[in-house]
């Protein structure tokens, strides 16, 4: 809570969590206690889970989490489950991201049977990782193509890598 209180006055208004690593009650109640501190006018809340939840209980998290008005979370369950993503993205209460999900998959054909099978709202780019600025481009047409968009991001990248990404991000509309 402290790094949040940290970075909301050093002017951030957007928090992202990473959850699925400890007790699901004690991130639920790190959120509850966020939610309590701060509108979601004041403060974006967005998690992300690195596919950490099991398919069973995936549903009733995101469920439970959804009373505290997270943006979005980012993949929920783990890579590959296009078929069970695409009905969590369906019956989801609040959106889904795919992340992980893009990894690897560089075929345009490809790409738009997963965009078809899963249909998301929101692409995490993170261009080191899915094939540099062109793959960006492409996915970022395939979201679009849906209706949904995209936030590009890095996955620790050095800073000349940061600064290839951000004059990159600040191109884009």
């Amino acid at each position: 809570m402290e790094q949040v209180k940290t970075k909301l006055s050093e002017g951030y208004t957007s928090i992202k969590l990473k959850v699925g690593a400890i007790d699901f009650r004690s991130e639920l109640d790190l959120i509850r206690y966020i939610r309590r501190e701060f509108s979601e006018d004041e403060v974006e809340l967005r998690l992300d889970a690195n596919g950490a939840f099991d398919l069973k209980e995936a549903k009733e998290k995101l469920d439970r989490m959804a009373d505290y008005h997270i943006h979005y979370i980012e993949q929920p369950i783990r890579a590959g489950q296009w078929q069970e993503m695409a009905r969590l993205v369906e019956d989801s209460p609040i959106r889904i991201a795919l992340d992980e999900e893009l990894i690897g998959i560089n075929d345009p054909a490809r790409q738009k049977e997963l965009m078809n099978t899963i249909s998301p709202k929101i692409l995490i780019l993170k261009p080191a990782l899915i094939g540099g600025f062109a793959a960006s481009d492409a996915w970022t047409a395939q979201v679009e193509s849906i209706g949904g968009y995209r936030i590009i991001t890095s996955a620790l990248e050095s800073n000349i890598g940061l600064n290839a990404i951000a004059q990159y991000a600040a191109q884009k509309p």
